[in-house]
């Protein structure tokens, strides 16, 4: 009778006791239970004998006990019942021990730490399991001297030693956990998450350091979202947040009694698979969910700190399978059939065999004080005036002690609360089975060595059901987007064209339709494309996706720092600048002396010094000894020599040679700068007559800026980038341009005569001027390069999946294979095959010049003719009046004979 009354966890001591009696004394088994009850009265109750406080989170009363609560406090029991096995005493006496349930609440956890430690003689506590319990016993522990080892809290904010100078923890730190999740999200190339974290110490502050080393790694938290432990609800709406957000990774940092209720709600939400990949920090029964959600849990994750030997790292088999034996031994029931034992039981055992190795080192070493036990206390029987004596002794030897443990090697430091080593994380991946879905070991990790996968074969799945790693952001697969296009050829043209069934449809055609097929096969979203109004200015459109009339809009938009102050653009769909556009023009300034242009006026002085001069010189040299040169004057001498000097210095020489060594002297002095002159002269003719044939009005857009054209007569398109530039580097703000509306009515303005200039986009420009309006050219060097860009929302969800895909476009080179097919397009006649031949007016001067000598040479034919000439002159004039009077005389002749008759 009185045993069936005896508390199941004092029958821990009849196990133990029996054992021993029966092999001591040989006595029956009846004899011997009457024995051991007298002495378990001694054992639990009497208050001198030193024990250890576990606390656990299931209150006694409930009828919904965990896992984690059951076998942590199993493992705590057989770690006491071992120390006894193996003959471990304080002072000659075995540890006790004595246990409490707090139920997670702090007041609770507090009330029954201060009456056990009232009551009873308490040198260490176990526990508690959850963290905001922690930060309160573990004050209190440090008031009255005694080490706290908890084996599940893993707030951040513990590792101070400074600020929780008693505590300890064999559970790895959120610190740890932080790091381990990171590396995951850097081993798949994850680059964004939300977190969903529960309101107490364990949440935030394991939220915190999650989101600390998220943005030291450079990946993006992009919302906190907070589960009430108190409600048991999530604040606010799940499903808009998560639906709202660019990333698809969901962290989930809440206890393993809530990761249920928050999944669920997930599901009702149809926030989970095959949309999102959800990462656990705890496992959870999948058979509590209804069997139509199992497709949709596929793929999720869980990341939770386990053994080593789950990571084949070293424990202490020895110890672990004696206190399986003893488990199995008192408490059967509770014994899991599968081994499964929870990872934080193990946690629990070497936390109490820590504080029980302790103890023993302390207490076999000589003190300073003789007269005070190892675990002496002084004040009071309350709780807050109790202090152990040798507190200091006892937690420098917990922060000394090394063994391997049954999770791993146990050791602390005097810095952090933290063990040093033996931090293990194991990913667990829910794929389908047999029997629905389960949990699967898919990767380990080893604070030393990073995340690998836990056997060679493991594969993940992830969610639908898929094989192929998922991006971690919002992707645009099956989505349907409104898509705003311009028409502005040849980014897109409008056509009818004749169907199958034989209507007149419009069809659009151009780079922008073109590059909306290729991204719609390449991501698979649903376009619903709509044409703007033909008289939408571009800064209208931007409008329109500010105000959701369309999801993006596709075209030739220059991105500029005043747009992207209201909406965002991808990545760059064309490589863009501005160009002159101006009438061509056929007038050309006729210079009769253009060919003297390539040499200076003091050159052509220079040059003419020389000839005469080399002329008189040579004649002077040359006039005694060569036959060309005498009997003849002076004068002609002179001229016949200036006239060697210039055929020489052109380069064709003349019909004498000269004869003295003198003559050649010179000759050769003209041979060099006949080879230096005729070389410069012709380089310079040609490049002038390069330059002449290309001239316009202005060469490039410092011409406009300096006022080479009035302002008013360069013609901007109202709403573009052009009038965004004009205002900002030419005016000066001013509006004093021709406005003009539509690209038609710019062009039209420009043949009229209305305008001198205007400049466009070099795409849309170069498309006009090489195939619609080939009397319009382009005029100088481009300028404000920029690019244009699809224009989405800002802060649009699905921004990095089309960047990413217009990224591997360009890198692909789709993207220039698009400009080839719409760009190089030309139907106008080439310019250049019209204009390389030298015009009449380049050499108009040149043949008058040869006039003139022309009609010089033959004047001075006439003056050397000039005594022919006269003699012939006085002939006819003779002639003439001999004539004159035979013809007066006949005249006279034939009067008198009419008059005879």
């Amino acid at each position: 009778t009185v045993f069936m009354h005896i508390n199941i966890y004092e029958r821990i001591s009849l196990y133990s006791l029996h054992n021993s009696l029966v092999l001591l004394t040989g006595k029956s088994n009846d004899d011997v239970i009457v024995l051991e009850l007298s002495m378990v009265t001694v054992t639990l109750y009497n208050s001198t004998i030193s024990r250890t406080l576990c606390l656990f989170q299931d209150p006694e009363n409930t009828s919904e006990t965990t896992d984690l609560s059951v076998h942590s406090r199993a493992m705590f029991k057989a770690a006491v019942l071992l120390s006894q096995q193996y003959n471990i005493t304080i002072e000659g006496q075995f540890i006790g021990w004595q246990a409490a349930q707090t139920g997670g609440n702090v007041t609770e956890a507090l009330s029954e730490t201060c009456q056990s430690v009232s009551t009873s003689n308490i040198i260490g506590i176990v526990g508690p399991a959850f963290s905001r319990e922690a930060h309160i016993v573990a004050g209190f522990a440090e008031r009255i001297g005694i080490p706290v080892i908890s084996y599940a809290a893993t707030d951040p904010d513990l590792s101070d030693r400074n600020a929780y100078p008693s505590f300890y923890r064999t559970v790895p730190s959120d610190n740890t956990a932080a790091l381990a999740i990171v590396k995951l999200f850097i081993r798949f190339n994850w680059t964004s998450s939300i977190i969903i974290y529960q309101n107490d110490v364990f949440g935030s502050g394991g939220a915190k350091v999650i989101s600390e080393v998220f943005i030291r790694n450079g990946i993006i938290v992009r919302e906190m979202i907070v589960f009430d432990i108190v409600t048991r609800r999530i604040r606010g709406d799940l499903k808009k947040s998560l639906t709202s957000s660019a990333t698809r990774i969901v962290v989930l940092w809440v206890q393993s009694t809530y990761t249920s209720l928050v999944l669920q709600n997930a599901l009702d939400s149809d926030v989970v698979g095959p949309q999102f990949i959800w990462i656990l920090s705890s496992s959870v029964p999948l058979d509590s969910f209804n069997q139509t959600f199992y497709q949709k849990l596929i793929g999720m994750l869980t990341i939770e700190p386990v053994t080593g030997k789950i990571v084949d790292a070293p424990i202490n088999s020895t110890l672990l399978n004696a206190a399986y034996n003893i488990w199995k031994a008192y408490e059967p029931e509770t014994f899991p059939v599968s081994m499964n034992v929870n990872y934080y039981s193990l946690f629990a055992f070497d936390a109490t065999w820590s504080l029980i190795k302790s103890l023993e080192q302390l207490c076999s070493t000589p003190l300073n004080s003789s007269s005070s036990s190892c675990t002496s206390f002084t004040g009071s029987s309350f709780c807050f005036d109790r202090r152990i004596i040798h507190s200091d002794l006892l937690l420098k030897s917990i922060s000394r002690i090394e063994f391997l443990g049954i999770s791993g090697p146990i050791r602390f430091s005097v810095n952090v609360t933290d063990r040093i080593n033996g931090s293990f994380y194991y990913a667990q991946n829910v794929q389908p089975s047999s029997n629905g879905v389960n949990f699967v070991p898919v990767l380990k990790y080893v604070d030393s060595d990073g995340w690998k996968t836990y056997t060679e074969s493991d594969v993940i799945v992830w969610p639908g059901n898929s094989l192929v790693l998922p991006t971690g952001r919002a992707i645009l697969k099956g989505v349907s987007l409104r898509i705003g296009v311009i028409e502005s050829p040849p980014f897109t043209m409008v056509t009818n064209v004749i169907n199958g069934s034989g209507q007149n449809i419009t069809k659009l055609i151009g780079y922008v339709p073109d590059l909306i097929e290729i991204l719609q096969n390449k991501i698979g979203f649903i376009p619903i494309v709509q044409l703007a109004p033909s008289n939408q200015t571009y800064s209208e459109l931007i409008q329109a996706v500010e105000n959701g009339i369309y999801d993006i809009v596709i075209g030739d938009i220059t991105v500029t720092a005043m747009r992207r102050e209201r909406v965002d653009f991808s990545n760059a769909i064309f490589d863009n600048y501005l160009r002159i556009i101006m009438r061509k023009t056929s007038d050309v300034n006729i210079d009769l002396l253009s060919f003297l242009k390539p040499f200076s006026r003091n050159l052509w002085w220079l040059v003419l010094g020389a000839c005469i001069y080399a002329g008189i010189l040579l004649c002077l040299v040359e006039r005694q000894d060569n036959e060309a040169l005498q009997n003849r004057s002076v004068f002609s001498q002179v001229t016949m020599s200036v006239w060697y000097s210039f055929g020489n210095i052109v380069g064709y020489g003349v019909d004498f040679d000269v004869n003295t060594a003198a003559g050649r002297l010179i000759t050769i002095g003209l041979y060099m700068l006949s080879l230096v002159l005729v070389a410069s002269y012709t380089a310079n003719l040609a490049s002038d007559l390069t330059i002449s044939k290309s001239k316009s009005i202005i060469s490039g857009i410092d011409d406009l800026k300096s006022g080479k054209i009035p302002f008013n007569r360069i013609g901007i398109l109202v709403g573009t980038a052009a009038e965004d530039y004009y205002l900002r580097e030419i005016s000066e703000g001013s509006r004093n341009y021709y406005p003009v509306e539509s690209t038609e009515e710019l062009y039209d303005s420009l043949l009229a005569n209305i305008i001198d200039a205007t400049f466009m986009d070099i795409g849309v420009a170069e498309y006009d001027t090489n195939n619609v309006y080939c009397n319009l050219t382009l005029v100088g060097e481009g300028f404000d390069k920029s690019v244009f860009g699809i224009v989405t929302s800002k802060e649009w969800l699905y921004a990095q999946d089309l960047d990413v895909n217009i990224l591997s476009l360009r890198e692909s080179g789709e993207l220039d294979d698009l400009r080839i097919k719409w760009f190089q397009i030309k139907n106008c006649p080439d310019s250049s095959e019209t204009s390389t031949a030298i015009g009449i007016e380049s050499m108009g001067g040149l043949f008058l010049t040869f006039g003139v000598i022309s009609v010089l040479s033959l004047l001075l034919f006439a003056w050397s003719k000039r005594h022919i000439l006269i003699n012939y002159l006085f002939i006819l004039i003779c002639r003439k009046k001999s004539s004159r009077k035979r013809k007066n005389s006949m005249r006279r002749h034939s009067i008198k004979t009419v008059e005879r008759s």
